[in-house]
């Protein structure tokens, strides 16, 4: 083979490799009220797997996480944290409820319940701000949230 072969072959691989970076998660952003919405019932979906490669599947390789207290940068950080919170926070279930998008953000209110390795049941409410990038990747994700003790039959999510 030849080195302009070789060249064709590597400019080939180079052209995929940026088509995967490039590659788009619809719907995008600029948002109305009605494409943020579907968005984020995108998101929630992804969420209640409990499958952090489909979650972190929505994020920019360098997104930018806080989630209460932990500040997280890049997909393996963000994945580490979703198995963690999984494996602590057990039959998990969030509903996001959008307040408000412009252009490529949003402003979300949240609740969530679960239980912990004990049994003892919990509903976490909190707002998150997320910022999309042009090819509608998360680039940061900002969360702030309380935890409150529930009875196990007061859960309704």
């Amino acid at each position: 083979m030849s080195k302009s072969d070789l060249s064709m072959l590597s400019g080939s691989a180079d052209n995929e490799l940026c088509a995967m970076k490039t590659e788009k998660r619809f719907p995008l952003p600029p948002w109305d009220m009605e494409t943020a919405a579907e968005k984020l019932q995108l998101l929630e979906n992804d969420w209640n797997t409990q499958d952090p490669e489909k979650v972190i599947a929505n994020y920019s390789e360098n997104a930018e996480m806080r989630f209460g207290t932990e500040f997280l940068n890049g997909h393996e950080e963000i994945k580490h944290l979703l198995i963690r919170k999984w494996q602590q926070n057990l039959r998990f279930k969030i509903k996001l409820d959008l307040w408000g998008a412009l252009k490529g953000r949003m402003a979300v209110r949240f609740e969530y319940e679960w239980h912990d390795t004990t049994g003892q049941s919990y509903r976490s409410y909190g707002v998150q701000v997320f910022q999309f990038d042009d090819n509608g990747y998360i680039k940061m994700h900002f969360a702030s949230f309380n935890d409150t003790p529930i009875a196990e039959t007061d859960r309704k999510l």
